[in-house]
């Protein structure tokens, strides 16, 4: 044994000098880039304590008092901004809901299909239809404004719901088409062989077996929709003109008046109320997204 160990070659000082200033180079890098991640958290989480601090805070003093501990306390923000509009704010918060949960399920309905087709089906022109369909990614959405505006007035609705649901349930959104396409077309094809030995038709093979495997692209299009048209601001105050079907962001708006009155604490506090439901959305679907990303487009 004292033979073999006096063979064995050893380490000389200076590697081993080496290996600890590169060990303690390397402790110094990951905490320098801790801190660079933490202070740039910091920086984006800012706005969201100053909102939450303004909606504990005086109307009179959100712009005076920047300290992100309030001075003076004003709880009242809360119960006095959920009854301050036309309408209780739980009216606008089930209208964001309704419009939310039906254009989650027309998404994943109508995008889900057309990925299919163009993922695991066979066709004439599939490739164009295809080049077709990216094409509109790059076509800016204020381009189509007028020709929509037009054709919804003369099917009568507006002041409805229909145009903001109805482009939902018929694939008009491509990049949740090209989300779920790349996703699909990561599966095995030995899949699809195998039902249609079965005897499953395109649409069984679909509801069967790839939507199942599909969930977490599914999760991704619907977290990405829910934030998307719970934002969304635009297309509401473009069609709809009732204060009884306003959704969130048209209730947030109405706090702000052009006289120089609004009621900011009020409004701070709703614009929380109102990110509650996104947060959570989030935080329950992160998974989901992070794994639906992370796979789209792999092989």
């Amino acid at each position: 044994m004292s033979i073999i160990n006096s063979q064995l070659p050893e380490t000389p000082p200076d590697d081993e000098d080496t290996y600890l200033e590169r060990s303690a180079g390397s402790r110094r890098s990951r905490f320098t880039r801790h801190v660079l991640l933490c202070a740039i958290g910091v920086v984006m989480a800012y706005p969201l304590l100053w909102m939450i601090s303004s909606s504990l805070k005086p109307s009179g003093i959100v712009f005076t008092d920047l300290a992100l501990w309030p001075s003076t306390w004003d709880l009242s923000n809360y119960p006095r901004g959920w009854t301050a509009l036309s309408e209780p704010f739980s009216v606008y918060l089930l209208n964001s809901f309704v419009i939310v949960t039906l254009s989650i399920v027309g998404n994943l309905f109508s995008c889900s299909l057309a990925a299919y087709g163009f993922a695991r089906l066979k066709f004439a022109g599939r490739k164009l239809f295809f080049a077709l369909m990216l094409g509109t990614l790059m076509l800016p959405g204020h381009v189509l404004l007028v020709p929509q505006y037009i054709v919804f007035a003369k099917l009568d609705w507006l002041n409805t719901y229909y145009p903001l649901l109805v482009p939902h349930f018929l694939a008009t959104n491509a990049f949740y088409i090209f989300l779920m396409v790349q996703f699909m077309r990561a599966l095995p094809t030995e899949l699809d062989d195998a039902a249609r030995i079965d005897g499953c038709g395109p649409f069984r093979t679909f509801w069967s077996i790839i939507l199942p495997l599909s969930l977490p692209a599914f999760a991704t299009t619907a977290i990405f929709t829910f934030i998307s048209v719970w934002n969304e601001f635009f297309t509401p105050l473009l069609y709809l003109t009732d204060p009884q079907l306003y959704t969130v962001p048209l209730a947030l708006r109405q706090f702000v008046d052009s006289d120089g009155q609004s009621q900011w604490g009020q409004m701070f506090a709703m614009s929380f109320v109102s990110l509650a439901p996104v947060i959570g959305f989030f935080i329950a679907g992160q998974k989901y997204l992070v794994r639906g990303i992370a796979t789209t487009g792999l092989k």
